[in-house]
Parts: structure tokens; sequence; C-alpha cells
């Protein structure tokens, strides 16, 4: 299963330590390509690097172990690894946007995050997960496996 081995793979990343890991999500897919239905969970990470040098490592295990290619926007994918939140930061990058752009807007995220961490509070929203899953209007049909 994918999940299990990038989950194995971020915790090979050096100065990297995996400190919560929720359950697996089983969610309809998100855009208008027709696809199987995605796996998603939700890692706390403890790490040393910037939040450039951790995209980059996501990005290397996409690429080298799941041999991703990024075609279709939103569209079938072996794995898709990114970051939601580091620390309390907002970043506004070309090529890196925290916190994530539409963590909450989507229950496949907030699901698995408010498992691990119901009270982290997102930095722009001044919200927390819990509130921003209750406050969700999104129809995603999300189901825990």
């Amino acid at each position: 299963m994918n999940l299990l081995r990038a989950i194995a793979e971020i915790g090979k990343i050096p100065g990297t330590k995996i400190r919560a890991i929720s359950g697996f999500y089983d969610t309809q897919p998100v855009g208008q390509v027709e696809q199987d239905n995605f796996l998603n969970s939700v890692l706390r990470i403890e790490t040393s690097l910037t939040p450039q040098e951790l995209l980059s490592e996501l990005q290397r295990i996409e690429t080298d172990v799941f041999k991703r290619k990024r075609t279709i926007h939103w569209g079938p994918r072996s794995i898709d690894l990114d970051i939601l939140l580091y620390d309390n930061r907002v970043i506004a990058e070309e090529n890196l946007v925290i916190p994530h752009p539409r963590l909450h807007e989507r229950r496949f995220v907030l699901m698995p995050l408010a498992e691990i961490d119901p009270d982290l509070v997102h930095p722009q929203l001044d919200k927390n997960v819990a509130e921003l899953l209750r406050s969700s209007d999104s129809t995603e049909v999300v189901t825990k496996v």
C-alpha cells in the first residue's frame, strides 16, 4: 500500500521524526477527472528541515520512490505528499503555500487532522481544526477505513 510506504519513507528523512499518524480515509476525488477514490492520512512530524527543504524531500519521495509524473491537474497519481501546516508559519512562495490553501475546505484533510489534533489552530483563520470541520460545507464523501 502506497500510504504505508510513504509513511516509512517520510520516517527516513534526516532530522525528521513522525510524532502522530491518523487513520486512513477513503475519499472521492476532487475535480472533474474520472478516477478511483483516494486514500488519505495525515502525519504530524517534527523536523529540523526548513519548509523548502521538507518540500524538496517530499517531492523526491513522490518522484524517486513512487515515480509520480505531474501530467493532469488533480488527476490520478500514485501519491501526493503535501505540507498542510508548519508550526504557526504563513508562507507564500511560488512553489510553496503554507497553510495549504484549501486545507479548511476539504473534509479529507480536516477529518484525519482532527483525529490527531482537533485543537490545532489555523494560523490565518484563527479557528481550530474541530471548528473548521464542523463549519465545513463540503459534500465530499470521506470514510474511515
